[in-house]
């Protein structure tokens, strides 16, 4: 028979044991003997036994059946297994039976066919309950790798957001979808940094009120936020208006002098038509931009749950510095940066500037337009 049911048959007397065998194996079933309750008892506390079934006499010498089959309904793992009590008397041998625990009984002597229907109708709930509890397992297995999936789920909208606060989401997305975040190991690179401010926001900060600001600033950061995204630039920080952007790392990409000044004239024409609107509220605020390229240290600074991608190098003093300088509409470029993009952007020169933190004079140059139109 498919799925081969195996029964423990217990009895004291061997002629039993034999007439059981015969009776039950021709049929399909795999019998195990046991020849007293304790040797029962062992049996079924092995790891390795499989008994779909126990046909247990009552009376034994030593451990009787009553008390093996309390002892049964007292383990956890046997707690449900099925158990006929082989009975020679009436109806109080039956009673202690059930308070024992027994599932059904069979009287001596016992029809062949009784035996065979009872053992054959609890072997088919043993079936039930295994189905049942191997369902349980699977539903439980499945509920952990559900749960594991969401924690890992979890764990990479977390990730995405971390990253996506100072990576292109192009960026993001790739380390993501890579697992390669050595990208943003620490590391030496040739960049162009562009620092951006507004004019006269302390002053305006100092004499309104604080939800003016927060309005003012929102509406600059969705702006300038939009094109740092368009661009492909790498954000390192907010500070209230204030606003760095860098370009080649950490993917390196094409002309990113080019792609630096392209932002910045963009986020002037931008902030311009913002500052009209500001103007009609009462706000005098103007956007002044620097940008220098140079060579620094880069990579990912803080510490367990929260940390930024930050570049560290006089390049970023530098454009920090022709930022300040810039007046309300200016874009302050470092000669070397006009030197890439000279061919494709208007600029003038406005000197050799004395900036802090700078022993030397800079040469400095102006952005007049960079041949691009924004939106």
């Amino acid at each position: 028979m498919p799925d081969q049911v195996t029964i423990l048959a217990v009895d004291d007397l061997p002629q039993n044991l034999r007439l059981l065998q015969a009776v039950l194996e021709p049929r399909g079933y795999r019998l195990e003997l046991a020849t007293s309750g304790e040797e029962a008892l062992a049996f079924l506390a092995r790891p390795d036994q499989t008994v779909d079934l126990v046909l247990l006499d009552i009376v034994m010498a030593g451990i009787d059946g009553y008390e093996v089959c309390r002892r049964l309904r007292a383990d956890p793992r046997t707690a449900y297994l099925p158990v006929v009590m082989i009975t020679a008397s009436g109806d109080q041998e039956k009673l202690h039976a059930i308070e024992a625990g027994a599932d059904d009984f069979v009287a001596k002597p016992f029809h062949h066919g009784e035996l065979v229907a009872r053992v054959a109708s609890l072997a088919r709930v043993k079936r039930y309950q295994d189905t049942i509890a191997r369902q349980a397992a699977e539903l439980a297995e499945w509920n952990r790798e559900l749960e594991s999936r969401v924690r890992t789920q979890v764990d990479e909208l977390q990730r995405l957001q971390r990253l996506r606060r100072f990576l292109p989401p192009q960026l993001a997305d790739l380390v993501l979808d890579s697992g390669d975040e050595s990208l943003l190991d620490s590391h030496r690179r040739e960049i162009v940094v562009v620092f951006c401010d507004l004019r006269g926001f302390t002053p305006f900060a100092e004499r309104s009120e604080p939800e003016e600001v927060m309005w003012v600033l929102n509406e600059y950061h969705r702006e300038l936020g939009e094109l740092i995204v368009e661009f492909e630039g790498t954000l390192e920080r907010f500070t209230g208006d204030g606003l760095m952007v860098f370009f080649n790392d950490p993917i390196p990409c094409d002309d990113p002098a080019w792609r630096a000044v392209a932002m910045a004239m963009a986020m002037r024409d931008r902030v311009a038509r913002l500052a009209q609107g500001w103007a009609r509220r009462g706000h005098e605020l103007g956007f002044g931009v620097g940008v220098a390229q140079g060579f620094a240290t880069l990579g990912r600074i803080g510490f367990e749950g929260r940390s930024d991608y930050a570049a560290i190098g006089s390049v970023t003093n530098l454009a920090a510095r022709l930022c300040a300088a810039a007046g309300a509409g200016q874009v302050l470029v470092s000669e070397r940066v006009f030197a890439a993009v000279e061919e494709r952007a208007a600029g003038q020169p406005v000197g050799a500037l004395e900036l802090r933190g700078f022993s030397r004079p800079v040469s400095t140059y102006v952005i007049e337009s960079a041949g691009v139109s924004q939106s």
